[in-house]
């Protein structure tokens, strides 16, 4: 059989079987990274379930204790608990019901927002509904999202994880629809005109975008940029506006009046 139908002389270059070996080197080294980031555990994250009803915090807890890498550090069975066990257990993630006796889940959570002690741990409420003014007022407290209560438990175990790496759980679009359902109906609060002032054209092109739900990579498409200069912008934005997520922003974006219920 003639060489050429084997790939000729160029298989007995010796810089050609060198940069075989070199690409062969790098593929097997990308596998073994992945194989190897696959393997690792997922940090800890400390939990906190917050619930007036016994039954439910105890299947929470037993839902959560099943994940290695998830651990339930305290339990409170209203908002007035919660204060004393966030303090003193400092968990990563608070597990929050809204409609609760004494004190509601909106008023505790922001309350764990005023309070410097506690103003880093994350919140995510919990809710019967989808769509529900609690949740949106409860946003507007500081949570960083919502799940339902008869949510999966991969789904529950998976937001929380999301929540303590700093994320938003909501898609921009979710809360679009609970703004859209709800702040027309309230008429524009006051926003703080002097922060909205500190923000750049570009900067308040970007917050309009993500009001109507675009992702970075989306925006990037539209303003011609790449998405992680897009999340550079969102960055600089949440904290001019001293906001910890993107679901804040986009409540910001509508009561401040730059995006219009209906008309995004």
């Amino acid at each position: 059989m003639s060489e050429e139908l084997i790939g000729g002389d160029s298989l007995y270059n010796p810089e050609y079987r060198a940069a075989q070996q070199r690409l062969r080197a790098r593929s097997e080294e990308a596998v073994r990274r992945a194989e190897e980031a696959a393997e690792e555990p997922l940090p800890e994250v400390t939990v906190v379930v917050v619930d007036d009803q016994d039954l439910v915090r105890n299947g929470f807890r037993l839902i959560l204790s099943s994940y290695e890498n998830l651990r339930v550090v305290g339990e409170a069975r209203n908002g007035l608990e919660v204060q004393d066990v966030v303090a003193r257990t400092h968990p990563d993630v608070v597990l929050m019901d809204i409609r609760m006796p004494l004190m509601d889940g909106i008023e505790a959570t922001r309350q764990l927002f005023s309070r410097p002690e506690t103003s880093d741990t994350k919140v995510l409420v919990l809710t019967t509904f989808d769509i529900d003014e609690y949740v949106y007022d409860a946003l507007g407290a500081g949570a960083s999202g919502f799940m339902l209560k008869d949510s999966e438990p991969d789904d529950i175990a998976n937001a929380i994880q999301v929540v303590a790496r700093g994320d938003a759980l909501i898609q921009p679009s979710v809360m679009r629809r609970l703004v859209e359902t709800f702040a027309a109906q309230r008429g524009k609060p006051q926003v703080a005109g002097g922060k909205m002032n500190e923000l750049t054209e570009r900067e308040r092109e970007v917050l309009v975008m993500v009001a109507r739900g675009l992702t970075n990579a989306e925006i990037g498409e539209q303003l011609v940029i790449s998405a992680a200069t897009v999340k550079t912008h969102v960055a600089r934005i949440m904290g001019k506006l001293d906001v910890h997520d993107r679901a804040q922003l986009v409540m910001l974006a509508y009561e401040a009046g730059l995006v219009v219920p209906g008309q995004a």
